[in-house]
């Protein structure tokens, strides 16, 4: 009996040590368990700051994505680059600036008679040519200016206009600006010539460069030997006209005139005044002569080309354009511009 109840006392004695073990064995185990499963905690927390992250790169990449939609810089001046991109000579004078002139009430420009209008800085220089156009000068002064990719100012004759219209075409055409020179070269400040036969020489020469060019002239004249009458000034003023007079005169038109003469002369002034507005006469064999050695001085010396233009076109009086080409006796219907009439409408 005693065995027995030792036996079942001993069984119950053993359970609990095993029970005690065994409980002590799993409680030590989830206890090293534990820092694994915060660290898995950990872990699952990591996604959402890559999140954040991602939601950073999105709104960066936005930000960038919406920069074009800001207006870009505006593109650089078209004149220069086609200018540029025409030449054939890449080291031509060019031009290195255009002047719009606003015509308005008759402003005068050339330091020898108006005085009111200095427009041109150190070193700039504004080519002028008289009495266009005429058969193998005027040519020969274009083709100088074109190879040096630069403009000049034209003041056509308008007798001369009409004998050769398709040479003042040419001037046109080559992006050179082109006023009036009277009708026939007549002093305006002449004794022998009544106010309405001055005014008439002014008005039929604008008129007769509009037939000859198939369009209207700039609003610019210049005097016949710079002979400025008041009257004329005064009414220039009412026709919104520009006169133009020089700073310096190459002296072309002289007897004895020798390429190598005009060269200096113009020269030697421009190097004392520094500036200027040049007069010359493409209507003269020598001045087209002299032009690319002028060009290529003018260039080594440093000096620039101003264009000029006008901000408006001249509007000629209707009774001088059918009195001219009544005297011309020209058909009605040649003073429509070629493009009016014929157009190319398949090719």
């Amino acid at each position: 009996m005693r065995n027995a109840l030792g036996l079942m006392l001993a069984s119950v004695v053993a359970a609990v040590v095993i029970a005690a073990v065994g409980w002590f064995y799993y409680s030590s185990r989830a206890d090293q368990a534990a820092p694994k499963t915060i660290a898995a905690r950990a872990a699952d927390q990591l996604p959402a700051p890559a999140k954040l992250a991602a939601r950073d790169d999105v709104e960066t990449t936005a930000a960038l994505a919406g920069k074009p939609a800001v207006p870009a810089p505006a593109p650089a001046p078209a004149m220069p680059v086609q200018q540029k991109s025409t030449c054939a000579n890449p080291n031509a004078l060019g031009v290195s600036r255009v002047v719009e002139i606003d015509t308005t009430g008759g402003p005068g420009f050339g330091f020898e008679t108006f005085k009111q209008f200095d427009f041109l800085t150190d070193k700039e220089v504004v080519l002028t040519f008289d009495d266009s156009p005429w058969p193998v000068n005027t040519p020969a002064v274009l083709k100088a200016l074109a190879d040096e990719c630069t403009k000049g100012l034209f003041f056509s004759v308008g007798k001369h206009a009409t004998y050769h219209p398709e040479i003042l075409r040419q001037v046109l055409a080559q992006g050179h600006t082109v006023g009036t020179h009277t009708w026939s070269h007549l002093n305006l400040n002449s004794k022998k010539l009544t106010e309405q036969q001055a005014k008439d020489e002014i008005e039929k020469g604008f008129s007769a460069v509009k037939l000859a060019l198939g369009t209207n002239p700039a609003p610019f004249f210049r005097f016949p030997q710079l002979q400025h009458n008041p009257a004329m000034v005064s009414y220039l003023g009412t026709r919104n006209v520009a006169m133009w007079s020089t700073d310096l005169d190459s002296f072309d038109f002289r007897k004895g005139a020798t390429p190598e003469k005009i060269v200096e002369t113009v020269m030697s002034k421009l190097d004392k005044l520094g500036k200027g507005i040049v007069l010359m006469h493409d209507f003269q064999k020598h001045t087209g002569e002299a032009l690319p050695t002028l060009l290529a001085r003018l260039k080594a010396g440093g000096y620039k080309i101003v264009q000029i233009k006008a901000k408006t076109t001249f509007q000629t009086l209707p009774e001088y354009d059918e009195a001219l080409l009544k005297d011309l006796k020209v058909p009605t219907s040649s003073a429509r511009p070629i493009g009016n009439v014929v157009q190319t409408v398949s090719q």
